[in-house]
């Protein structure tokens, strides 16, 4: 498994400084500090320009809406300048998918980017207590909202979803094809973790509900976050169960449509017609791992 530096918007470079944010006036002065930076976000698209983020003086941006604070950067020739996320849809703004753009940024910039994407997609649907109903408001720079109404603290929310490599004795990879995705487009089994359920559990679980295939010795490989809307990928790689027939695969006909065992050979001929995993995801650095491995 690459190391984690190596999978996108995986490992942060820049400073959280996330001791600052918790002092109630820190957002205000971060917001009339003139060398602060924003970054733009519209939904999952961040504003980019000549293949980087587009961080421009807040001054030039403003404030209209959600606004989080990220941390600090030494790039972009700022040192140590403080940079927050705001919500934007500028029509002279170059906007691009974060999923997209996440393998051509640096590592700094991605982080940055998906944890922008992340923390303002929270803020869109968390106006509101879910206890009694009553507005919420911004406290933690961003970072909480407590509830106007019963005082309640609420924090952005990460799913946690697990996301499978099954191997054989024969050193295949079973790998599935979801009913949403376009015909030869296969990949790993991934699910998310229920409610008072361990990862390895779910690692079970999820492969034996999608492809009716018993694993056990689940093993932990890495983790992405992946906020589309507010995901946490975890990495694992499982064995086939010992008395499990390799040929008994039974796909959920609702979400997984098929079923297949590859080897690495399968896989990497270039006739196959058989799509992997986007270059921006777990999946492809959990497969990539496997395919240079002999």
């Amino acid at each position: 498994m690459p190391a984690l530096g190596t999978l996108p918007l995986s490992r942060p470079a820049f400073d959280v400084d996330g001791a600052a944010r918790v002092n109630p006036d820190f957002l205000a002065e971060t917001l009339n500090d003139p060398r602060t930076l924003a970054l733009r976000v519209r939904g999952r698209d961040v504003a980019m320009r000549d293949a980087s983020l587009d961080l421009r003086a807040l001054s030039e941006v403003g404030v209209t809406g959600d606004v989080a604070y990220l941390g600090r950067t030494n790039r972009h020739g700022a040192a140590g300048a403080r940079v927050v996320a705001v919500r934007a849809d500028d029509e002279d703004a170059e906007w691009a998918t974060l999923r997209h753009v996440a393998v051509t940024l640096d590592k700094d910039d991605a982080a940055l980017a998906a944890r922008a994407v992340a923390v303002l997609g929270w803020h869109a649907s968390a106006s509101f207590c879910p206890g009694c109903g009553a507005e919420t408001r911004v406290e933690h720079a961003g970072w909480m909202r407590r509830c106007t109404g019963c005082d309640a603290e609420h924090f952005p929310r990460t799913d946690p979803a697990v996301i499978v490599r099954v191997i054989d004795a024969r050193d295949r990879i079973l790998l599935g094809t979801n009913a949403a995705w376009e015909n030869g487009r296969y990949s790993l089994f991934a699910g998310f973790v229920e409610a008072g359920e361990s990862l390895e559990s779910a690692v079970v679980r999820e492969v034996f509900e999608e492809a009716g295939v018993r694993v056990d010795r689940p093993e932990y490989l890495g983790s992405q976050p992946w906020p589309f809307p507010r995901s946490l990928m975890l990495g694992f790689a499982a064995q086939l169960a010992d008395d499990q027939d390799a040929s008994d695969t039974t796909p959920d006909g609702d979400e997984i449509l098929d079923v297949r065992w590859f080897t690495r050979e399968e896989l990497t001929d270039p006739d196959s017609g058989i799509l992997l995993p986007g270059p921006s995801s777990i999946a492809h650095a959990i497969l990539a791992e496997w395919l240079e491995r002999r």
